[in-house]
């Protein structure tokens, strides 16, 4: 995609955090921004804070939990707005704690905000976009999708799951003129749990900021990259090592922090 000026962007997790700044990014390119989440009332300030670059703007709350919600979502955004040019997968919820000390319910509710619906959203949209011949699908997903965190097993498995399932898609639609990138965010100073928290990764581990993923988000956008790990440092060499040597890889997360700072964030 050459330009997102005037283009119709559907982005859910628009209300706060990193999608705000999401939001924000879109809108300087000139895109009109569809923000969905739960709080109608944070997704209003969203929405009158980026008009202000005069594009567009339609604020739909929804549980993105909900099936019937999320095909009425996309229902009034393809009504209100007349296209759905690009759909980013923003949303999602965390679930830190002690896989054990969970309880099912916000195991599958994890599973269902993360992983189910981004895939039925993208289910929805796609028709849409095949039969336009264009279109970008932006799922964000996590480097906890490529190494699995403890305290966040559920998390990292729904984020591994959105990463093969875009991978996989993109390969099965690659001639119908549709898009996808896959965003790898670190951990996220500033926004998330990191917000709540005020923990601090260990230095080796890096971090990124919201306005490093949305900038990362309009590159893939623009560039159409496929797959964009965002981090501070250069974490590739170790996820690399990671899959060669899983029980290296193990040492080394408790060695260098990793481990404890999950199990301070799930305050186990």
């Amino acid at each position: 995609m050459q330009s997102l000026k005037e283009k119709h962007v559907l982005l859910t997790g628009g209300s706060r955090g990193l999608g705000a700044v999401i939001a924000e990014a879109l809108a300087q390119k000139g895109a009109n921004v569809a923000l969905a989440a739960r709080r109608e009332e944070d997704l209003n300030v969203v929405a009158d804070h980026i008009r202000r670059y005069g594009v567009k703007t339609l604020v739909v709350p929804v549980d993105l939990e909900n099936a019937v919600q999320r095909r009425k979502l996309v229902d009034k955004v393809l009504d209100k707005f007349g296209a759905i040019d690009v759909l980013i997968n923003n949303a999602g919820l965390y679930g830190v704690g002690s896989y054990l000390k969970l309880s099912w319910k916000t195991i599958c509710k994890v599973i269902e905000v993360n992983l189910i619906a981004p895939m039925n959203l993208s289910y929805l949209v796609l028709p849409y976009m095949v039969s336009k011949k264009e279109g970008h699908i932006v799922n964000i997903a996590s480097v906890a999708g490529k190494r699995g965190f403890p305290y966040g097993a559920t998390y990292s498995a729904t984020k591994a799951g959105l990463a093969e399932w875009t991978r996989g898609l993109r390969l099965e639609l690659r001639e119908q003129g549709i898009h996808f990138t896959t965003l790898f965010p670190g951990y996220v100073m500033g926004a998330g749990m990191f917000a709540k928290t005020g923990l601090t990764p260990p230095w080796i581990i890096g971090s990124c900021t919201p306005e490093s993923v949305a900038k990362a988000v309009i590159q893939g956008i623009l560039k159409n990259r496929k797959e964009i790990l965002v981090n501070s440092r250069p974490l590739q060499p170790i996820l690399n090592i990671g899959e060669s040597f899983p029980s290296f890889a193990d040492w080394m997360m408790k060695k260098i922090g990793a481990y404890d700072l999950q199990r301070r964030m799930a305050n186990e």
